[in-house]
């Protein structure tokens, strides 16, 4: 990359890092409260709706959005008429979903499901307000401002939320907290940013963008719907608890995975898109993020599941022990999260929509076998299905980026491998030390965090892989303009 991409993008990488851990830090705190707070059955009543606003929020936040952030030159025309339809798609998703209630709630047999959909109905509104101010702060890679919107509406929302819990709301609270997050969210953006809506509409704009955007769009949605299929078969199947633990175990898995990979997507889709006619600038562009992804997701993901039982009972109590094993199998799932991401985002980049979403199609229908499969026997059965199917979904959606750039799975791993290697003997290392003699799980928690650090430390500091020398060079040189 140019000098002045590299700067731009380690700047929208450090900024959009403090967004994705400091907002999903601040979630899982608000999370852990609630959880002191409230039933296992009450997380599981929400997870059941997790695919209905999870499609919703598909529906809105990509197509469109991810078009403005692809395109060379974005027009007024562009942005307004993405805007209103927006709202207008929003209104009409609302609408849809207050009505669907009954049916929703006749489905998992839960009446209390009823009023609970009509009031997260609001979210859909909300978020069509966030959309396009969202996608121009990311076409500039200002990940700082929209850093400081997502923790301050997760601190406000989380505020209101166990306040409501406190004073005995139960499960209204987690109603609270998801829609009161999106309307802070979607204020807090518009003050913000500095773009604003034209009285100007064009369907000309639209159907320029649609060809890109339609294809990413449905593709988001297999995605979406297929992701949190699990809810929907877990909630069908079984006692609402059981969702609980599972929704809990998805949540504390995803704060690590999770945040990188919006790191790695936010950034690198604007970046890549900028050089996306230089394969050559892309090849090198998409070695060094997986290996800076990877050089940060081993080890967290790893040392996650190796500490999953004491940070269960530290954090949630005892109550939530059935969390520990679903936890430990997401997390050998969520290993292979940047490779998937760095590879569906160049094809983005490239305006290959076509083939993101047959990659998806493919993707998804190895899920559905999975399930079909695996659910007689139980929800970590369901997860197992799932870890094999995401080995598999890296080798098929490494086939393009093979295919356009000469740089298929086999070089990609070996570039990797370096870090896996690491993080598995970091972890090995922490495992052994649940024989210590120690006081409470608090202490073993804390000697098995502190020890996987220093391990995986030395372990870089020692070999200094690439990505680790950069990283620390990089960091060095911000602390240093920081002091200056």
């Amino acid at each position: 990359m140019s000098d002045g991409l590299k700067r731009k993008s380690y700047r929208g990488a450090l900024w959009s890092g403090m967004d994705a851990l400091g907002s999903r830090a601040m979630q899982f705190i608000v999370s852990v409260i609630l959880a002191r707070l409230l039933l296992p059955a009450q997380f599981g009543l929400i997870g059941m709706l997790a695919i209905f606003t999870a499609i919703a929020h598909a529906l809105l936040n990509s197509g469109f959005a991810s078009a403005l952030i692809q395109k060379d030159e974005v027009t007024d025309a562009d942005t307004s008429s993405v805007f209103y339809f927006n709202i207008v798609m929003s209104a009409g998703l609302a609408a849809v979903f207050f009505a669907a209630a009954p049916w929703i709630a006749r489905f998992y047999r839960q009446p209390l499901l009823i009023p609970l959909a009509r009031a997260m109905s609001l979210i859909f509104v909300a978020d069509a307000f966030s959309v396009v101010p969202g996608a121009m702060l990311s076409r500039k890679l200002d990940f700082r401002s929209q850093t400081k919107v997502s923790i301050a509406s997760v601190v406000c929302s989380g505020t209101l939320a166990v306040g409501l819990a406190v004073r005995g709301f139960g499960v209204w609270s987690l109603v609270a907290l998801q829609v009161s997050h999106a309307f802070f969210r979607a204020l807090l953006l518009w003050f913000t940013g500095c773009w604003r809506p034209s009285a100007t509409f064009s369907v000309h704009a639209l159907r320029n963008m649609f060809r890109f955007g339609s294809r990413l769009l449905a593709s988001a949605l297999l995605d979406q719907t297929f992701r949190n299929l699990f809810y929907v078969v877990i909630g069908r199947l079984y006692a609402p608890a059981l969702l609980g633990f599972y929704t809990r175990a998805r949540h504390m898995e995803e704060l690590p995975s999770g945040a990188l990979t919006n790191v790695v997507s936010r950034v690198s889709f604007p970046a890549f898109s900028s050089i996306q006619n230089d394969n050559a600038r892309l090849t090198r562009g998409l070695r060094k993020a997986l290996q800076l992804a990877v050089l940060w997701n081993a080890p967290l993901i790893i040392g996650l599941a190796v500490v999953a039982e004491p940070l269960v009972v530290v954090l949630l109590t005892e109550t939530w022990l059935p969390t520990v094993p679903y936890l430990q199998l997401l997390c050998i799932a969520a290993l292979t999260l940047p490779l998937h991401s760095l590879n569906l985002t160049i094809l983005s980049a490239k305006g290959r929509s076509d083939l993101f979403l047959r990659l998806e199609l493919v993707k998804k229908l190895l899920v559905a076998v999975g399930i079909l499969i695996a659910w007689r026997w139980g929800v970590a059965a369901l997860i197992i299905s799932e870890i094999v199917v995401s080995i598999v979904a890296f080798f098929i959606n490494s086939y393009f980026t093979r295919k356009f750039l000469g740089y298929g799975p086999l070089r990609q791993l070996s570039d990797v491998a370096v870090y896996f290697l690491f993080g598995a003997i970091m972890g090995a290392g922490v495992y052994a030390m649940r024989t210590l003699p120690v006081a409470s799980d608090a202490t073993l928690l804390l000697l098995q965090v502190s020890a996987g650090i220093t391990v995986y430390t030395l372990l870089c500091a020692t070999f200094r892989p690439s990505a680790f020398d950069e990283a620390w060079l990089h960091i060095r040189n911000t602390l240093s303009r920081v002091r200056a």
